[in-house]
């Protein structure tokens, strides 16, 4: 008996496995890179420093803001900044090799200081991160900075998770957070960050004066605080379709949006808006947009767990 109840197991799996389809993100295998040559400006040292993106491989040379290439819909927290006349970069997410072969993304957080005598001096944390979207150069404050970068792409489908492979390297406990702007005090807070990784489907609309709305169609969201021994391959972070608020695998920080840290988009008439996440869609909703992102830190701007690192690979939707 034992042995014919065994291939009926066999065969469900089989199908099972058969039945979803991996499509891979387009440049998520992140094995194309531009590299970024820049001069920064004479007061801070007058360095040349080099700023990544991911993009069909190519080299450039010089100041000049950065539009995504090649077709990639990735942007990276690396960024080129203009403030008060003093052209400084910082640069959080690189290539990296695995040890496989072939290369991986590496975002770490990192203290960015910029020091010119009685113009500037200002020390701003930077967690790196990868979204889907794009980065507005020159940088010129560290204010609102979410109005700085449209989250998301256009996207009418459903799938039915994010996979990836991922490395992390967690600091010793002790070595906590740090709160820093740019300006004022650093503040220590205890506890130490973790790295994040989401993929959040909505779907947008916009009334008759240019603001963006949305309600969340689709939810996958996973923190991890943990070092790993090496790489896990191929994770997947499930999506929950609708409301999710009183399921047991909710957390808080898989909750809507907050207004005062809506992300940006650009409205019909160019402008950046804010999008205000407003509710909770139907579960068989067809979302409009798609927002992923990788980051060593938990998604506040400016707080984060020095030396916390973590690697990515192989995006991929599955269905």
């Amino acid at each position: 008996m034992r042995h014919y109840l065994v291939f009926p197991i066999i065969l469900m799996v089989a199908l099972s496995a058969a039945a979803q389809k991996t499509e891979p993100i387009k440049y998520g295998n992140f094995e194309n890179w531009v590299t970024r040559n820049i001069h920064e400006s004479r007061v801070i040292g007058g360095n040349t420093r080099q700023i990544y993106e991911i993009a069909p491989n190519a080299t450039i040379n010089g100041d000049t803001p950065y539009k995504n290439q090649g077709g990639s819909p990735w942007a990276t927290s690396n960024v080129m900044a203009k403030v008060c006349g003093v052209t400084k970069t910082s640069n959080a997410v690189f290539p990296d090799k695995r040890e496989t072969g072939g290369r991986c993304c590496k975002l770490t957080t990192l203290m960015e200081e910029c020091k010119a005598l009685g113009i500037v001096n200002i020390d701003v944390l930077v967690a790196g991160s990868i979204f889907l979207g794009e980065f507005f150069e020159p940088v010129k404050s560290t204010s609102e900075p979410y109005s700085k970068m449209e989250m998301g792409i256009p996207f009418t489908r459903r799938p039915k998770a994010l996979q990836f492979d991922y490395k992390l390297h967690m600091p010793p406990a002790s070595t906590g957070r740090i709160y820093s702007s740019g300006f004022g005090k650093k503040k220590q807070l205890k506890g130490n960050d973790a790295a994040e990784v989401y993929i959040i489907l909505q779907r947008r609309w916009e009334d008759a004066d240019g603001n963006l709305y949305a309600k969340r169609v689709g939810t996958g969201r996973e923190r991890f605080g943990k070092g790993t021994n090496g790489w896990v391959s191929s994770h997947r972070i499930p999506v929950h379709y609708g409301d999710i608020t009183k399921e047991p695998y909710y957390k808080s920080y898989m909750g809507l949006i907050p207004a005062e840290k809506s992300y940006y988009a650009r409205n019909s008439r160019g402008k950046m808006v804010p999008v205000k996440e407003v509710g909770w869609d139907s579960a068989d909703a067809t979302p409009t947009h798609l927002m992923v992102m990788a980051s060593a830190g938990s998604g506040t701007a400016y707080i984060g767990t020095l030396d916390l690192t973590l690697w990515v690979d192989n995006f991929a939707l599955v269905y």
